[in-house]
């Protein structure tokens, strides 16, 4: 058993104050970008003599947007209507992951499309660095206490004493070893070992397809968000829309396999 009490604040500086939450948000993304470029390299892809200052900034907006903008209308609507300049309170937490992939991916779209670089080439890349940005996003949610587990039994749950005193599922954690470390190793092994590069978008489905089985399964340790509780009696709303992408994920797969046929 582990009682939480990590401060979300790491330091304070007169009017500044230095949120864990916004450095692993900031870790992730850089080290997400500078892996991209590595990636880059390795396959001998020209993305510009300036690509981390114009990518980051692209990366940073659509993630930032996409996720506070996701998490707003999917999760928080009602509040936000009410309080709406909560919505730029992003320091305090609430980013939707599928917001801000969708945030990204528009983003990307526009990024490729002015500098004349391969869309899914692009993309691909991302793929294989998206797990460590998720890696640093979840540990900010366990700093941060929210998304917090499911009531559990078990030696290894964690008490969040700021929300309640139930011995919870640390289901941040679980969510940081699987959509992070070991998708991480998963579409990496794909990339190195099988080379999958080579094929336009199936490093993005294949993306999506583990992310969201993971999410999936993770979504049962953790507490399903109070204002919306379980879909159709059984179901939260992560899972739903972690169904759609995987969906979506075998789409792309399929898509350029059907394309190598030809």
């Amino acid at each position: 058993m582990i009682i939480s009490h990590i401060d979300p604040v790491l330091l304070t500086i007169g009017p500044l104050v230095v949120r864990w939450y916004a450095l692993s948000y900031i870790a992730g993304i850089l080290s997400g970008i500078f892996y991209v470029r590595f990636l880059a390299k390795y396959r001998k892809l020209d993305l510009g003599k300036n690509f981390i200052d114009d990518f980051l900034f692209a990366t940073v907006l659509g993630i930032v947007i996409g996720g506070r903008l996701g998490y707003v209308l999917i999760y928080d609507l009602q509040p936000s209507l009410q309080d709406p300049l909560s919505v730029l309170k992003i320091w305090l937490g609430g980013m939707s992951f599928h917001g801000g992939f969708l945030g990204f991916f528009i983003a990307t779209l526009i990024y490729t499309k002015t500098r004349k670089i391969d869309y899914w080439h692009l993309l691909d890349l991302a793929a294989c660095a998206a797990p460590i940005g998720i890696f640093f996003g979840r540990l900010a949610n366990f700093v941060n206490r929210e998304l917090i587990g499911r009531e559990t039994h078990s030696n290894w749950g964690v008490i969040f004493p700021e929300v309640d005193m139930s011995l919870r599922h640390p289901s941040q954690i679980y969510e940081a070893l699987t959509e992070g470390i070991l998708l991480f190793f998963i579409i990496n092994l794909l990339f190195f070992r099988y080379k999958l590069y080579k094929k336009r978008m199936v490093l993005s489905g294949y993306f999506c397809i583990f992310y969201s089985t993971f999410r999936f399964i993770s979504e049962f340790f953790r507490e399903p968000d109070s204002q919306i509780g379980y879909m159709l009696n059984h179901f939260t709303m992560g899972q739903l829309i972690s169904a759609l992408m995987f969906c979506f994920g075998v789409c792309l797969v399929h898509r350029s396999n059907k394309k190598l046929a030809h």
